[in-house]
């Protein structure tokens, strides 16, 4: 059966590869398109550069010229016939260019198109600019469309690549090596790199030798060429198996004339029958043989040739009668299909004079012979079922692994039953019954199973699909020695026995014993033991001498055991050295130390001394620890009080550690205290106080000195000779309204303290009298807000602030109002209880203290003053507010009232759902909130404020809109010349926003490629012009409105055929519409209001035809020429802008429009509001 010429390619627009087989068997044939030649007399002009056929004798059979495979266009302008269309594909929309995504511009030289001659040598060159490269891009030679030129390489085809790192751009060559006349076609060279891809076509042109072309048998023309002698070439010849030629005896039989009265269908079987093995090539040259078609009695329009459908896809087979009463029949393979109530695969349809039969869901069942008869007349086709490629889907993994051990790689592809090859190192591997790796397929998945491993079987292997490839690395190893155990490393005390011993496997494996790299011999102190897999090493007594690293080493291995062996002994701290009490040294603060101490250890320990957690360093230059031969020092050359403390010794080694501890104490003068504080003040005296010294020094304390000096003096003057037990005092006769401050001093055995930081600075000062005017300012149901004036006789300690308090009617118990002092003159009493009475009093605060209160004399009940509910609106929601679907909804409404309002809101005049809308309410605002808006959330929100019996409402206009649907209907009202006339109506779904327009594209029929005519349209009904004559067009058109354009289009039904010059076209009459019209306000004016000193805007929108003239006026006069006014008119849209109004710019405006057709008028109030603050 012939197959038909792939046209499909993949969504990438890459072509499929069909080229490597994926089974052990033969490969399949190529899908290459062939055309045949006629006769000489049949074909007067021929175009092919295929040879001519020579006259001969009338008696003899004719001889046909021919043409070796090719899978696209010749040079010479010959175009391949296509012998499967697919789906009723008519012929003439084969060459419709098929739409491949955009290249990106990758290549920056291309191939060009060559002419050779047969025999000779032919170069293509590509480049690509790899400056922004990371990577070398992947280049692919592909001849026609799918035929991958990689497989191909030989004798005939190389490929070279070079990269130059001067220039950075990559070269890619293709060589054509002794032309032949099939290598003529089409080219493709394809660059990929990550995301980017750039294509590039080019043709080769192999022209005949000088020679003239002689006549040759059709069955010797069409068989292919053998392995053995074109391997590598550009055809498929090469992969078929080698036969041995034998010679022909048969009488020569004119197979033109068999296949022209042959059907389709038997086109295989007379090739095979005659040995004619290059099937793709007879039937491009019977394509070419024109055909004398009888006018059908029974058919008006038959079955194409044959029909093209990817597996698991539906075809319809149509046919169209010319006598719609005869009896139709349909037969796949020659059996008759008849139809099944339960069964869905064969529909048979009935439209008109039309008969067609679908079939849904083809599989490769499918692929097969299908005829309809109709009374005595029958009509074929074929249908090709196309299978997708194979893909890889779980790709198979490395493995490691050691001698005959089985290994088992799994693969899996996307497909059941499909075929694979299996490679390893790029060569297939055998599976045959005496091969060691055996092949098994479970479903999708494929399994490659060596049971006995060897070295050898180390490689990579490689699965090979037709839609792609997997590869993993096997790693076969010798097995290790196996050690059961291993040699420990081992630390001996000085003197105790030695035993080292491991076991390893086999256990009659001799070995050497080695120590610091010297072969061990036995004798009376060491014993070298071996028992089956036990090795061991017996030393009596240790010495130093006997450390080292010890190695044991199998002979026959390269492996080896290894341990290290230590010899110590513990440290030890001699402290009786030392004549010490208690192991305690005394010394004066800024005399040296040093301290030394003997040590003793195997090997040498390591010594620390430590002082708490601090550890002292050797480098250490005012204390230091110092290490040398049998003895260890601490040295202090200057002691401080800092150094009195526990010492701690540490020595460590490998054996053990020791430690000791020696206490040093260091006397000297105590600290001074702490400034001292002084609590109380007077008008010449004060009380200080202070704490003891945090170190004494090593003493006791005995006694304190105190200070005194005016703070602007430099000067201090003790205030007593003997020493003061306590830590308190009260100096006195002191000067009223200067600043003081003392300071003390701290004495022990070892002599007196430096001075302590001064005291904060005191004055001796009174109090200020009450504050004065004390009244109430506000009340609410939880606060009451006070002020009052300063005190009469404020002093000269000034004033700090004031504290406020207050208590319940009928208690005593005053509270603290604020817990820091204020300095204003009014303060608010927060977390009252409504419906109490309270007293409230102010106290003057300073340094002396707090000054007598000042009491409201009466009691102050505690209840909040209503306040009318005020909804301020902003001004961006005075208007229509508007938003996308899916974006977010959030309005802040602020408002104002007391005590707090109560907000509820209203959509439509009912209660807004809380799960579909958010709302939050505060004292001051409300806030609703809508996370991915809908068109259902449009409306008129209606907002209302309760205080009491007081309500104040607002209107928010929310509208959510989205993209509009496509126009109804379109259709095309006339055609005329190079014009089409459409008409259209207004989509059905608007997106819940005017339509602001249309955009109009047209599709050549042969093409289907679409390009935009107009956008931007605001009619339903167009004109479009300039068309090609002879062309047939459709036409499409999308709605758009704010959001952009409807995501579908709607086409015209009919195409529009452009008819040639000489015919008429009927021309109708049309009235002008007169599009004249009074004005009319499409959008008034809102009320609104202004804060003085900002700029106000007015807005509003008109509609008429002709221009109407635009007046604004303020309560009733117009406004011409006055600087505080600018005026603005855009697309019917009026604006009037009131430039940093005042409260008198407050009241009504008017904005009216006039034409000759009429007048309307619209009206606003404006209100000026002017800011205050509060006190």
């Amino acid at each position: 059966m012939p197959e038909p010429t792939k046209k499909d390619e993949t969504p990438n627009g890459q072509p499929e590869e069909g080229v490597a087989p994926v089974s052990n068997g033969p490969p399949p044939l190529p899908e290459i398109s062939l055309e045949v030649s006629p006769p000489q007399d049949d074909d007067p002009a021929p175009t092919a550069p295929s040879p001519t056929p020579q006259a001969e004798d009338a008696n003899s059979p004719k001889k046909l010229s021919i043409e070796l495979p090719n899978d696209s266009v010749p040079a010479m302008g010959r175009k391949d016939s296509v012998w499967s269309l697919g789906e009723g594909q008519p012929p003439e929309e084969l060459e419709k260019p098929i739409d491949t995504p955009p290249l990106s511009t990758l290549l920056i030289e291309k191939p060009q198109s060559a002419t050779v001659s047969v025999g000779g040598d032919v170069t293509f060159i590509a480049k690509v600019e790899g400056k922004d490269l990371l990577r070398k891009p992947t280049v692919k030679w592909f001849k026609g469309k799918w035929m991958d030129l990689a497989s191909k390489t030989g004798k005939h085809l190389q490929l070279k690549e070079t990269f130059d790192r001067l220039s950075k751009v990559h070269t890619f060559e293709m060589h054509i090596i002794k032309a032949k006349e099939n290598y003529a076609g089409n080219y493709r060279c394809e660059v990929n790199y990550k995301d980017k891809f750039d294509s590039c076509s080019f043709d080769l042109e192999v022209q005949e030798s000088e020679q003239g072309s002689q006549s040759i048998d059709i069955r010797s023309a069409f068989k292919r060429s053998e392995g053995q002698e074109d391997a590598g070439e550009l055809d498929f010849s090469g992969l078929l198996k080698h036969r041995e030629i034998k010679p022909d005896d048969t009488p020569e039989i004119d197979v033109w004339e068999i296949l022209k009265n042959a059907r389709p269908d038997e086109y295989e079987k007379i090739a095979f029958m005659y040995g004619i093995t290059d099937l793709r090539g007879l039937l491009r040259r019977m394509k070419k043989i024109p055909k004398e078609e009888k006018k059908s009695e029974a058919f008006a329009k038959k079955l194409e040739p044959a029909y093209q459908v990817d597996k698991g896809s539906k075809i319809r087979l149509v046919v169209d009668l010319a006598d719609p009463t005869v009896d139709l029949k349909w037969y796949k393979n020659g059996q008759e299909i008849r139809p099944t109530p339960n069964q869905r695969k064969y529909i048979f349809e009935h439209k008109g004079t039309q008969r067609i039969m679908v079939i849904n869901n083809c599989t490769l069942n499918d692929d097969a012979a299908y005829s309809v008869a109709a009374g005595d007349e029958k009509c074929s086709t074929e249908l090709f079922v196309k299978e997708l490629p194979v893909k890889v889907v779980k790709g198979i993994e490395p493995v490691k692994t050691t001698v005959n051990e089985r290994i088992e790689l799994e693969c899996e592809v996307s497909e059941e039953g499909a075929q694979v090859k299996w490679m390893k190192n790029g060569v297939e591997v055998p599976t045959g019954v005496r091969s060691r790796y055996r092949v098994k397929c479970e479903g999708t998945k494929h399994y490659l199973v060596i049971d006995d491993a060897s070295r050898e079987d180390t490689g990579t292997y490689s699965i090979m699909a037709t839609g792609g490839t997997s590869e993993a690395h096997i790693q076969v190893d010798l097995k290790p020695l196996k050690v059961y155990q291993d040699l420990q490393n081992m630390t001996v005390m000085l003197g105790q026995p030695i035993k080292l011993q491991c076991e390893i496997y086999p256990g009659n494996v001799p070995g050497r014993w080695y120590r610091n790299g010297q072969l061990i011999q036995p004798n009376d102190r060491i014993n070298i033991i071996h028992r089956n897999r036990v090795h061991r090493l017996e030393i009596e007594a240790s010495s130093l001498h006997d450390a080292g690293d010890y190695t044991f080493v199998p002979e026959g291995y390269s492996q080896s055991l290894s341990a290290k062996l230590h010899i110590i002994d513990p440290p030890k701290v001699h402290l009786d050295s030392l004549n010490f009490p208690d192991n305690t040294m005394t010394i004066v603060a800024g005399n040296k130390l040093r301290l030394e101490i003997p040590i003793s250890g195997e090997p040498a320990p390591r010594v620390v001394w430590m002082k708490g957690e601090r550890v002292i360093l050797e480098s250490g230059h005012r204390v230091r620890a110092e290490t040398y031969g049998d003895q260890t020092s601490l040295t202090i050359d200057v002691t401080e009080r800092e150094d009195s403390g526990n010492y701690k010794i540490v020595l460590q080694n490998e054996a053990g550690e020791a430690s000791a501890s020696v206490k040093i104490k260091v006397v000297d003068i105590p600290d001074p205290p702490d400034a001292p504080l002084v609590p109380e003040v007077g008008g010449d005296w004060c009380s200080m106080t202070w704490e003891v010294p945090k170190y004494d020094g090593g003493s006791p304390i005995l006694g304190y000195y105190i200070e005194r000096k005016k703070k602007q003096s430099s000067r201090w003057m003790r205030l007593n000779f003997d020493l003061i037990k306590e830590t308190s005092f009260e100096p006195k006769k002191m000067i009223e309204g200067v600043p003081y401050e003392v300071r003390i001093f701290a004495v022990n055995a070892i002599g007196v303290s430096k001075p302590s930081e001064p005291s904060k600075a005191f004055t001796p000062l009174a109090v200020t009298s009450e504050p004065t005017m004390l009244v109430v300012d506000d009340v609410t149901d939880t606060t009451v807000t006070v002020k009052w004036r300063p005190p009469e006789t404020i002093g000269a300690a000034g004033l700090d602030g004031y504290l406020v308090e207050y208590c319940i009617e009928g208690t005593d118990d005053w509270i603290v109002s604020n817990n820091e002092l204020t300095e204003k003159t009014k303060h608010t009493i927060t977390g009252l209880t409504p419906g109490t009475k309270i007293l409230v009093r102010v106290k003057a605060i300073n340094a002396a203290g707090a000054s007598a209160p000042r009491t409201i004399q009466h009691s102050v009940l505690v209840k909040e003053v209503i306040e009318p509910p005020k909804i301020r609106v902003p001004r961006h929601l005075k208007q229509t507010y508007t938003r996308r679907v899916g974006e977010a909804v959030n309005l802040v409404v602020p408002f104002m009232g007391k005590p707090r309002p109560k907000v509820t809101w209203l959509k439509e005049g009912k209660v807004v759902d809380s799960s579909d809308v958010s709302i939050r309410n505060t004292d001051c605002d409300s806030i609703i909130f809508i996370r991915k808006a809908e068109r259902s959330h449009s409306g008129k929100y209606e907002m209302t404020v309760h205080v009491d019996n007081h309500v104040d409402t607002a209107i928010i206009d929310i509208q959510i809109v989205d993209l509009p649907g496509p126009p109804q209907s379109v259709t095309i009202e006339d055609v005329w010349g190079g014009n089409v006339a459409l008409v259209w109506t207004p989509p059905k779904d608007n997106g819940n926003a005017p339509i602001i327009g249309y955009t109009i594209q047209k599709a050549d029929k042969k093409t289907m490629e679409w390009y935009t005519c107009i956008e931007h349209y605001h009619r339903t009904c167009i004109t479009i012009t300039e068309l090609v004559v002879g062309n047939e067009y459709f036409f499409r058109i999308f709605a758009e409105n704010m959001c952009g354009l409807s995501e579908k289009a709607t086409q015209t039904k009919k195409s529009a055929l452009i008819v040639k010059e000489g015919l008429q076209v009927k021309t109708h009459e049309f009235e002008d519409h007169d599009f004249k019209e009074a004005p009319m306000f499409t959008q008034p004016l809102i009320n609104t209001f202004a804060i003085a000193g900002y700029n106000a805007t007015l807005n509003c929108s008109v509609r008429a035809n002709p221009r109407p003239k635009v007046m604004w006026m303020k309560n009733k006069i117009a406004i011409i020429d006055d600087p505080r006014y600018r005026m603005f008119s855009n697309q019917g849209v009026c604006t009037l802008e009131i430039r940093k109004p005042s409260p008198y710019d407050g009241g009504m405006y008017t904005c009216k429009a006039i034409n000759d057709l009429g007048e309307a008028q619209v009206d606003c109030k404006l209100e000026v509001k002017v800011q205050t603050q509060e006190l």
